[in-house]
C-alpha cells in the first residue's frame, strides 16, 4: 500500500505543476518582473564617469594624443625659441592625436573580441 500511495502523490505533484505550467498568471508575472528589472536598470542616475564609459577608445585616444600635443605646445616654446618650435608642436599634436586613434581602435577590437568570446 505504501508505493502506491508514494505513486498517487507523485503523479498528484506532476498534476500540479503542469497545471502550474499552463498557468497564464505565471508567465505574465514574469513578464512584469524583468519587465520591472529592466526599467530600474534603465532609470540609472546620469554621471560624468557613466557617459565617459560610453565614449569608444577611439576617441578617448585621440583626446589624450590631441592633450599631449597640446602639452607639448605649451611647454617646447619655452625652451626651443624659433618658429619651428610652434611647427613641430603642431605637428606632434597631430602625430600624438593618430597614434591615439590607433592605440583606441586596438582596445575597441580587443573589446569587441572578448564581447563575442563570451
Amino acid at each position: 500500500m505504501g508505493s502506491y500511495d508514494r505513486e498517487q502523490e507523485r503523479l498528484r505533484q506532476l498534476r500540479e505543476r503542469q497545471l502550474a505550467d499552463r498557468d497564464p498568471h505565471v508567465k505574465q508575472r514574469q513578464f512584469q518582473r524583468t519587465s520591472a528589472q529592466q526599467a530600474r536598470r534603465a532609470r540609472k542616475p546620469v554621471t560624468l564617469a557613466g557617459m565617459w564609459r560610453e565614449i569608444p577608445n577611439t576617441w578617448k585616444g585621440f583626446f589624450y594624443g590631441a592633450l599631449l600635443g597640446t602639452l607639448i605646445l605649451i611647454v617646447l616654446p619655452l625652451f626651443w625659441f624659433t618658429t619651428w618650435a610652434i611647427v613641430i608642436a603642431v605637428a606632434a599634436i597631430v602625430i600624438f592625436g593618430l597614434f591615439g586613434v590607433v592605440l583606441g581602435r586596438a582596445l575597441d577590437a580587443r573589446d569587441n573580441i572578448n564581447d563575442l568570446m563570451r
